[in-house]
């Protein structure tokens, strides 16, 4: 499954991503373009804009979209829409741009990562669409801790 966030949606772009999803950020972008975008490429696309959601691709089914309330915090606007698409949580994608992680060895990566994240952790992946290299740092619980309230809430 795969989001196109608008200009608006910008945080919960990253929280998409960390539940699991491939979810775009728009950014500024003309209306017509965006909804173009989302049917160009199959993503539902997620607004906090209201009139966008008159567009007649929207309205005649060939754009999905959800309307997000906007004056939610990021949480409840993750739950929002989790909850409204069925989906669970799963494992996480790069939070840069969504793509898949794949493990890879920590040799292939001495070059990309200090030599101290390459002694004290196992496990490192790359993101098949950026080659951005991850590894579970200190970030990581925050990350855990997210993704545990977002199943709970879920539930």
């Amino acid at each position: 499954m795969r989001f196109l966030c608008d200009s608006m949606l910008g945080g919960l772009s990253r929280w998409l991503r960390s539940s699991g999803y491939d979810a775009e950020f728009a950014g500024p972008i003309d209306d017509g373009d965006l909804v173009a975008r989302a049917e160009a490429s199959g993503a539902i696309l997620l607004t906090s804009d209201g009139p966008l959601m008159r567009r007649r691709p929207i309205t005649s089914g060939s754009v999905r979209a959800l309307l997000v309330p906007r004056a939610q915090p990021l949480f409840d606007q993750t739950v929002f829409v989790l909850r409204e698409l069925a989906l669970p949580v799963v494992d996480p994608r790069c939070m840069s741009c969504g793509g898949a992680l794949v493990p890879v060895g920590a040799d292939t990566l001495a070059s990309e990562v200090p030599a101290m994240s390459l002694e004290a952790f196992d496990e490192f992946w790359r993101c098949d669409r950026c080659a951005r290299p991850f590894w579970k740092g200190s970030h990581w619980d925050g990350i855990v801790a997210r993704r545990s309230a977002l199943s709970d809430a879920l539930r």
